[in-house]
């Protein structure tokens, strides 16, 4: 029986690009169900997206590109469209991300599988429990920082995660950390950055009398709230909203980006250009 699976790659630009990767799905007795591809003429960088139907297992597939990429100077990756994203998420005291994504991952539009709930508080363990996914307590100090994030890398690596989600976590991790988790860890923030900093920055932005309340979703990096953007949006406020309403309005929006950038993300939509990405919606 035939498969799905999805494949991405990106590689110097040149001709035939879109023959040489169709020929050799062609040659793996494989149907293109959708493909698509751009050319950044900035970078002279060539991405491509493509689902496909194969009767060939994946071992075979794996080798025959490991074969075929270097002649292209490609990178790749190749996953059966079966197989849900193995994902932890991280919470502090702001639930409103948190919550979420699990009823979108409930109702079944969030193609992840959810292996653990993360939290330096121990606000959210009834939630996790009402989804029965395991909830980890790992406090967080000054002075256990260490010892929590390897706490942290030790529960990735058991649960072989491929995502790790900061559904509004209010600790920085360590430029060690973001290494182990580079191109795999989502972190959702407002985007009044870097006018307000701090604490109640929907206060802050109220008081300035702002009139648009957006968020960002991005990448984890070393470069604190600077990682690859992957979605943003804004909602339009003015004078008569309070700083509840400001406050209601945000969360709403952090909630729907992070969700659009989890659900790109886990269907392999994104690919990382340099510091930017590439979204095949």
């Amino acid at each position: 029986m035939s498969q799905a699976y999805i494949l991405t790659l990106s590689c110097p630009d040149r001709r035939g690009l879109v023959h040489a990767v169709s020929g050799f799905l062609l040659e793996c007795g494989s149907n293109i169900e959708e493909a698509a591809q751009y050319n950044d003429h900035a970078t002279g960088l060539f991405f491509m997206r493509v689902q496909f139907a194969s009767e060939a297992a994946l071992a075979d597939l794996h080798k025959g590109l490991t074969d075929f990429a270097p002649t292209l100077q490609m990178q790749w990756s190749l996953h059966p469209t079966t197989q849900a994203m193995r994902t932890i998420l991280m919470v502090s005291k702001e639930g409103h991300c948190l919550n979420d994504l699990l009823f979108r991952w409930k109702i079944g539009v969030l193609p992840i599988d959810i292996r653990a709930i993360v939290s330096n508080h121990r606000e959210f363990y009834q939630l996790a429990a009402s989804y029965n996914i395991a909830f980890h307590h790992i406090p967080v100090t000054a002075d256990t920082k260490p010892q929590a994030e390897a706490k942290l890398w030790e529960l990735v690596q058991h649960e072989s995660a491929e995502l790790v989600v900061l559904a509004r976590y209010m600790q920085v991790l360590s430029n060690d950390m973001c290494r182990k988790l580079s191109g795999k860890a989502i972190n959702i923030h407002h985007s009044f950055l870097p006018s307000f900093k701090g604490a109640k920055p929907y206060y802050q932005a109220n008081e300035r009398g702002v009139k648009l309340i957006g968020a960002t979703a991005h990448y984890v990096t070393a470069d604190l709230d600077e990682g690859p953007i992957i979605e943003q949006d804004v909602a339009r406020v003015d004078h008569s909203k309070s700083v509840e309403d400001f406050t209601a309005i945000g969360r709403d929006t952090e909630s729907q980006v992070l969700a659009r950038a989890v659900k790109w993300h886990s269907e392999h939509r994104v690919l990382l250009n340099g510091h930017k990405t590439v979204i095949f919606k």
